[in-house]
């Protein structure tokens, strides 16, 4: 009985780590704590169910983050060593887990002691691993990140170097090809970067963005290449290196395989903050090298990806399993076995089932990783192949989105990031996007204001979407809750710049006739943020993109013909003569625009209103 219940809490632990169901990792808690009650010291196998046990524990603590069972789970894994002889074929995989969830306690506590024990246990299970075995990369790869840990904590260079050492030996002993190399090429990036940030040592830099190319560009786990790709643009960016747009052309890529694959919940909602933040991220770098159109492909891209998420968290599979099932089908599967076979961040842990002798060759492993993505590519071949799926997992051009835009006026992209501002101006009669810095307007202004916002509605009754609907913001009174002020900061640093790059002389009247336009779009620009609340209170702010993808936006424009003379248009602004456009005028157009928007449109608000409120968290 002990090992039944031992082998159906390991089968809950699977589909657990599969799904991220958190009622699958209480059965597997349950079963296996059933399994030791069960079980006497005499019994054979009671280590291994230890060990599992403890597995199973460490899993809900990094869901959970409940300190209890990290050290549940260490006391578990601690016995089950006690229990284990010396040369038994486990040892050192069960000296891995322990020296695990000792990492993964000093992360949450940061007692110094539990990362010192980490590495000693982890230098055992080096010892008793003989050479050449396949286990040694991973087992290597972890007593790097131990010391790499230390050294962050407690700054002592030997251990950085320990650790540089150490890693370097772990990715001389993995083939190329195998699952697992970007994950230690991207580690290895980090030491020298870690060093790096300590020294000062321009050559560890230029080393750390080596590694980082090098993993994000080889082929393996999608999620990790992806981590990799965003140090190493982020490193190029802020040294003004030559390989920026490659770098960020390759994470952008990366993004669509993430968001491509079939992934838990909470997955989706981390990858929203992901996407949203390296498309701005992005795009701001192109802006900078003047890269105009691959910044509206980007931004376009990222857009697409998190409007699709936020309205039915769909992938972008889910229009091919429309087409074709079976095709769709097959492709996640690839997917999915690319994304597990290498994607495990931090210290690999090992089941009772992992005995030494049983594990395929380090080469044979690699040899069915490359056949994976062989498969994988020639699937996405295929697929783009089919009409309507050309642009599969990849940005759509420039010229097709212009080719898209409709002649009633030009529609107008911002990006905020905290390096820059910019303004994006696409117009039916013009062949490339219109590119306006937003030169006085910065990421903190857009901070500001948001703030600003929230804090005026929710004085005035007006739910704001948050994170709980039982806690509600407390008010600042140190914050400014004056809509005009609100107003005229983005009327003079962001609306007023788009016009004159328009051409429009911008006088007083025009502001009047265009503070209702604004006003329209306003919450969304400034209100939308994700929040992630998996293993810790996270908040991320995304200030101007919480926009609908530029194909949606058409669509919507051309379909529904009563709301595209809600308010007036730039085109139906140039017709006015100058006389026309005085004080009494345009105080009467905006009124009358108004009353328009308010008649012809409160149905689609009422609807868009109550899927906002469908949708909040």
């Amino acid at each position: 009985m002990p090992a039944r219940l031992n082998n159906l809490g390991n089968s809950f632990l699977c589909r657990f780590e599969s799904t991220g169901d958190l009622p699958d990792l209480s059965e597997a808690i349950s079963a296996q704590l059933r399994a030791i009650e069960l079980a006497t010291n005499g019994y054979m196998d009671i280590s291994g169910i230890l060990n599992n046990f403890g597995l199973s524990l460490h899993a809900r603590f990094n869901h959970t983050g409940d300190l209890s069972d990290i050290s549940e789970a260490i006391s578990a894994q601690q016995r089950a060593i006690r229990l284990t002889p010396n040369d038994h074929i486990d040892m050192p995989g069960r000296l891995n887990n322990l020296g695990s969830s000792l990492q993964a306690r000093f992360e949450h506590t940061r007692n110094i002691s539990d990362i010192s024990k980490a590495i000693s246990t982890q230098q055992r299970a080096v010892q008793l691993t003989p050479n050449g075995h396949a286990l040694m990369p991973v087992l290597l790869h972890n007593l790097a990140t131990y010391f790499k840990s230390r050294f962050e904590h407690a700054g002592d260079l030997s251990d950085i170097s320990e650790a540089i050492s150490i890693q370097q030996r772990a990715i001389q002993l993995t083939p190329n090809g195998h699952a697992k190399l970007p994950n230690m090429l991207k580690t290895l990036g980090k030491a020298f970067d870690s060093r790096f940030q300590h020294t000062g040592d321009e050559s560890d830099f230029s080393t750390a963005v080596h590694f980082y190319q090098k993993s994000a560009t080889t082929s393996g786990p999608p999620s990790v290449r992806l981590t990799a790709a965003k140090k190493w643009a982020e490193s190029c960016m802020s040294h003004g290196l030559p390989g920026t747009m490659e770098a960020y052309t390759v994470a952008i890529d990366l993004i669509s395989q993430v968001a491509g694959m079939h992934r838990t919940v909470e997955q989706r909602h981390t990858d929203l903050t992901i996407i949203s933040s390296l498309s701005t991220s992005a795009a701001s770098a192109a802006f900078a090298l003047d890269e105009v159109e691959k910044a509206l492909e980007w931004l376009e891209q990222g857009r697409c990806l998190v409007w699709s998420q936020l309205n039915q968290l769909r992938t972008p599979a889910d229009e091919l399993r429309a087409h074709d099932a079976r095709l769709a089908q097959r492709f996640l599967d690839i997917s999915a076995a690319l994304e597990s076979s290498g994607s495990r961040s931090g210290s690999e842990r090992f089941d009772v089932d992992s005995s030494l002798p049983v594990k395929m060759s380090v080469q044979d492993e690699a040899q069915v990783h490359l056949k994976r993505a062989g498969e994988w590519n020639q699937l996405l071949e295929e697929i783009r192949k089919i009409p309507g799926f050309r642009n599969f997992l990849r940005p759509p051009q420039a010229s097709e989105l212009l080719r898209r835009i409709p002649p009633d006026g030009p529609i107008i992209l911002i990006n905020v990031h905290e390096s820059r501002c910019d303004a994006l101006a696409l117009m039916s009669d013009c062949n490339e996007p219109i590119h306006i810095p937003l030169e006085n307007f910065t990421y903190k202004q857009a901070a500001t204001l948001r703030d600003s916002l929230r804090h005026f509605l929710a004085s005035n009754g007006v739910r704001v979407r948050e994170e709980n609907r039982a806690i509600r913001p407390v008010p600042n009174p140190r914050i400014k809750s004056d809509i005009h002020f609100v107003l005229g900061v983005l009327w003079l640093e962001v609306v007023k710049p788009v016009l004159e790059g328009l051409g429009f002389t911008v006088s007083f009247c025009l502001f009047i006739v265009l503070t209702l336009v604004f006003i329209h779009f306003l919450p969304s620009l400034l209100l939308y943020q994700t929040q992630v609340g998996y293993g810790g209170a996270q908040q991320v702010h995304s200030y101007f993109f919480h926009c609908m993808p530029l194909e949606s936006m058409v669509k919507s424009m051309t379909s529904h013909h009563h709301l595209a003379p809600a308010f007036p248009t730039l085109q139906y602004l140039r017709t006015l003569p100058p006389s026309v456009l005085s004080f009494e005028s345009a105080r009467t157009l905006s009124r009358r625009s108004r009353n328009h928007h308010l008649n012809s449109s409160s149905s689609a608000n009422r609807t868009h209103q109550a899927a906002l409120q469908s949708r909040a968290p």
